[in-house]
């Protein structure tokens, strides 16, 4: 065993000598082979399990309905090929630095979550899954868990507690309270994950835009981890953060595989283990990073998507009247008349533009 665990080290401390633009190349091609490979078997399992995607239905949504049904039985819970080749993948080519434990800790932690939920749906047969309110305890012991971690680590303590906004040359709040930066915390991480969710009901739809936000907070963990790039823009200097950017591609090429066979007409759904698991890792990556406020330009459409929820229950609680013909939004557009692939490639090219304005923001 300590033979083993000798060679392991060793091994992991070779790769390391690489740069680590080299390893955010391999890291994203690993991933990518990887979800390429266990697509075909996980397929094939999840046909004959019979763990396929559950339709909504009722009155409130029979033009979905009608629009989604061939989607019935669609295979589901993709999202655990997407854990398997992500983590894999940065466990080999990144180093087991606190950053990137703590966002591996928090996307199978928060992907882990959706496949209970997932399970419960497909089993079960019908669309409500896991209690709410059990998600969102579940989600504050994660978040509480590794904010303990960050709090008492000598390297990310340092900067736990700084919030920075673009455009400007101090941290906002150079010093929050720890209740604050913890209360921070949660907020970001339920909402980046709760809202991605939101965003995953058409074919290639949530995958898509986490790509482009997650391109996004590559290149803003390599201008962070590199002091005279960060000094010269007036980021945060944290020191060790370009290597996020080699997990950020190891979620970019296993994203463009699964993109692959989600895109429409879909053959495999990501599902909550998916949803949940990729706005977990996006939002504790925009908190490592000092950044969690660019994520209201970066994740543009992941905030519409969320609003546009708060809005229609708000209105209907209040005045008994719909803004939207259904939420979230991109189910408006469908309601109203627009193609799935319209919809989903006009987001697209939203979230592409909101991520290049977040990157932009830094430079001005």
């Amino acid at each position: 065993m300590t033979d083993l665990l000798t060679t392991l080290l060793s091994w992991k401390a070779s790769i390391l000598e690489l740069g680590w633009s080299a390893r955010m190349g391999f890291a994203g091609l690993t991933s990518l082979l990887i979800v390429f490979a266990v697509f075909r078997p996980f397929h094939r399992m999840m046909q004959r399990l019979k763990y396929g995607e559950v339709i909504r239905e009722g009155k409130d949504v029979e033009k979905l309905h009608a629009l989604h049904a061939g989607k019935k039985d669609t295979v589901t819970m993709g999202g655990v090929m997407l854990l398997v080749a992500v983590t894999v993948s940065a466990l080999i080519w990144a180093p087991w630095n606190v950053y990137i434990l703590s966002s591996l800790f928090v996307y199978l932690s928060f992907g882990l979550i959706g496949f209970a939920d997932d399970y419960l749906k497909v089993t079960k047969r019908n669309k409500k899954g896991l209690d709410g309110k059990l998600k969102m305890l579940g989600q504050l012991i994660i978040a509480a868990m590794v904010f303990g971690v960050l709090m008492y680590h000598p390297v990310s303590s340092t900067h736990l507690r700084e919030l920075w906004v673009p455009l400007s040359e101090e941290p906002l709040i150079p010093e929050m309270p720890y209740w604050m930066a913890f209360a921070l915390l949660f907020l970001v991480l339920a909402a980046t994950s709760n809202t991605v969710n939101l965003t995953d009901g058409a074919d290639g739809l949530a995958i898509g835009c986490s790509i482009s936000a997650i391109v996004a907070f590559a290149v803003i963990a390599y201008m962070a981890g590199a002091p005279l790039v960060a000094e010269g823009l007036n980021l945060a200097k944290i020191a060790g953060a370009e290597e996020i950017s080699v997990l950020c591609s190891s979620l970019l090429g296993a994203g463009f595989a699964f993109l692959w066979f989600n895109g429409h007409p879909a053959r495999v759904f990501m599902g909550d283990t998916g949803s949940l698991s990729l706005g977990g890792v996006i939002g504790i990556i925009a908190f490592l990073l000092n950044q969690p406020l660019i994520l209201f330009l970066v994740g543009a459409i992941f905030v519409l998507e969320g609003l546009s929820v708060i809005i229609q229950v708000a209105s209907f609680q209040l005045f008994r009247r719909r803004v939207f013909l259904m939420s979230p939004l991109h189910h408006h557009f469908e309601i109203a008349g627009w193609p799935e692939s319209r919809v989903v490639i006009r987001f697209w090219i939203v979230s592409i533009i909101s991520g290049i304005l977040g990157v932009w923001t830094f430079t001005l």
